[in-house]
């Protein structure tokens, strides 16, 4: 994992908008002397209340901590665990709690939700698979050997994964039931390690998953109708970390979240991917579906806990308008877009085909039964259906890791993620803030795999069209924004320090923007166009703060955050609601 940069974030000055709204939110933090903990935006809401309903909130300690915690405030423990639990407290109750010398931060227990003919394809996922007989030779890998756990709404059997699943487990709060009945879960297993003969003679919509060599472990955390509690998906994260050596599991996949209501450091889902990326696990996480309100006008900074995890491997999701070539493809709609709340950190790290991906559909679950019109083909455990939203490109690049992962068991997670946003090819009109270093090319990130990161990285052909990789990585905590306009962000990797970082990705920092090579095309970018992309027209400030007004050309305000009136708390699909397609 890359290291922190030995310099301090100089922050820009806030609108007036903001300064108010962090001002009421301080006033009922506390002030002065007393200890008061820092509390999650929810929680500073449900304070304010001054209200006798309950809230769920997340403690950390022992269990001989948390019991002795619980007594001091008479508080019931809902829910225990590693190091960690919740209390149901009311409003009076919470501000006792926080005002505990022994307590440091507090977050709610926040709702979660849910958040391919084409895609393997159009990511060169089908030529890793093949492999290449030329010089240098490359092995045809699918994933055997690699298993990846998808914690979502369950998998339940289905022609396409026959004996690829490892191991079940549900950690759902009082429901033991192991299978899909939402029908979230068995369609992102499709996209990762689906057999494509299931298929055949049925629909040529569907012809297997990214990694079809690979196996699955199903970690149930979301219920019939595609909600959890973040306790649940923390237990899951916690249960695969656990078990990663017994059922060798080496990626997890999120597909799920929730508003951000605080920063990474503090937020419990961000904690666990964080101890998942140490335990050496590849955690690949939605970027959430905020990209857009209802009406249409588009949304900055809708990313969703824990895409906002600096670990995370954060996919937004493309539109490829059904075509194998990139000439095309764009940022879907309603993908979420950078940069993180709190932090400011640029997000999302990729971005992977994920409209209208026609996967496996589970029999019987509620998504296919509500939504008739998304089931596609087959009958009983042979069926496929259509869903749109960044859940569909987070599994497409956690399939890829599996690849990744077959031809270099050894590789780290960082050493993942800087193959993966390296041979990735920047989408200028997205900017970093839309679909980060840009649009997946396995092939290039199994070369740089196979050969090292060296200089110049291969280029790469997807439909008989050139493809040129970004030669981009980064890990930001909130300070490359800024560093970027300053000049100072930006470091330049000689044919020797790529090779160095390769070997130890601990030698980067966070907040710089690494580009390989001594003139990478990136760097001739402007900074602003660099990190907006085509937003970056639509005003004349150089830098863009929560609060600003902007139009885009035709006069739609663009607005920062999800849209606090249909979205709050509603995370399907990656963020929001079942995410609405983009035209064609």
């Amino acid at each position: 994992m890359p290291t922190s940069p030995k310099h301090s974030r100089r922050l820009r000055r806030p609108l007036t908008v903001l300064v108010l709204v962090l001002a009421s939110a301080l006033s009922l933090r506390g002030s002065g002397a007393q200890h008061h903990a820092h509390l999650s935006d929810d929680l500073v809401a449900h304070q304010a209340r001054h209200t006798a309903s309950r809230a769920r909130v997340f403690v950390h300690g022992s269990t001989a901590e948390v019991d002795a915690l619980a007594a001091r405030h008479h508080l019931v423990v809902v829910r225990r665990l590693d190091n960690a639990a919740v209390l149901s407290a009311n409003s009076s109750e919470l501000t006792e709690l926080a005002a505990d010398p022994a307590v440091d931060h507090l977050s709610e227990d926040a709702p979660v939700h849910v958040s391919m003919s084409v895609t393997n394809r159009a990511t060169a996922a089908d030529q890793v698979q093949a492999g290449t007989s030329g010089l240098p030779t490359l092995a045809g890998v699918t994933g055997q050997g690699v298993v990846v756990a998808v914690i979502d709404s369950g998998i339940s059997p289905h022609a396409a994964l026959k004996n690829k699943i490892v191991a079940n487990v549900s950690l759902v709060t009082g429901d033991p039931v192991v299978t899909d009945t939402f029908g979230h879960g068995t369609h992102v297993a499709g996209i990762i390690a689906g057999s494509g003969g299931a298929a055949f003679n049925v629909t040529s919509l569907y012809n297997g998953g990214i990694a079809p060599g690979a196996r699955l472990v199903n970690v149930r955390v979301l219920g019939a109708d595609g909600t959890g509690l973040t306790s649940d998906v923390v237990a899951g994260i916690d249960w695969a970390v656990a078990k990663r050596t017994l059922y060798n599991i080496r990626v997890i996949n999120l597909s799920l979240g929730h508003r951000v209501t605080e920063r990474a450091a503090t937020d419990p889902l961000c904690e666990a991917v964080e101890r998942a990326a140490q335990a050496g696990l590849v955690v690949v996480v939605s970027a959430g579906n905020d990209g857009k309100t209802p009406d249409g006008r588009p949304i900055l900074g809708g990313i969703t806990s824990p895409g906002n995890s600096p670990s995370a491997l954060t996919v937004g999701s493309l539109n490829t308008w059904g075509t194998v070539g990139h000439a095309d493809d764009t940022l879907a709609t309603y993908s979420s877009r950078g940069p993180t709340r709190f932090d400011h950190a640029v997000k999302p790290d990729v971005a992977a085909p994920g409209n209208k991906m026609v996967s496996l559909e589970a029999d019987g679950s509620s998504l296919p039964v509500t939504y008739p019109f998304l089931h596609q083909a087959g009958t009983g455990n042979n069926k496929y259906m259509q869903l749109s939203g960044t859940s569909m490109a987070a599994p497409t690049v956690s399939g890829a890791t599996a690849l990744l992962l077959q031809a270099a068991p050894g590789l780290s997670p960082a050493q993942v993620k800087l193959a993966i946003q390296s041979g990735a090819t920047y989408m200028a009109a997205a900017g970093l803030i839309g679909a980060g270093t840009g649009s997946v090319n396995f092939m290039i990130s199994r070369q740089i795999v196979a050969n090292g990161f060296t200089s110049p990285l291969p280029t790469g052909l997807v439909d008989g069209q050139k493809t040129i990789p970004s030669g981009a990585s980064f890990w930001d905590a909130g300070t490359l924004a800024d560093r970027l306009y300053d000049k100072d962000g930006y470091r330049f990797l000689s044919a020797s320090k790529m090779l160095a970082v390769w070997a130890n990705p601990s030698l980067l920092w966070f907040g710089d923007l690494n580009l390989a090579g001594l003139k990478n095309p990136l760097s001739f970018i402007d900074s602003c166009p660099l990190i907006w992309g085509q937003v970056s027209t639509y005003t004349d400030r150089n830098v863009i703060n929560w609060g600003d007004r902007l139009y885009d050309p035709l006069g739609q305000q663009i607005i920062w955050g999800s849209d606090q009136t249909t979205l709050d708390n509603q995370i399907i699909w990656g963020s929001s609601v079942l995410a609405s397609p983009d035209a064609r």
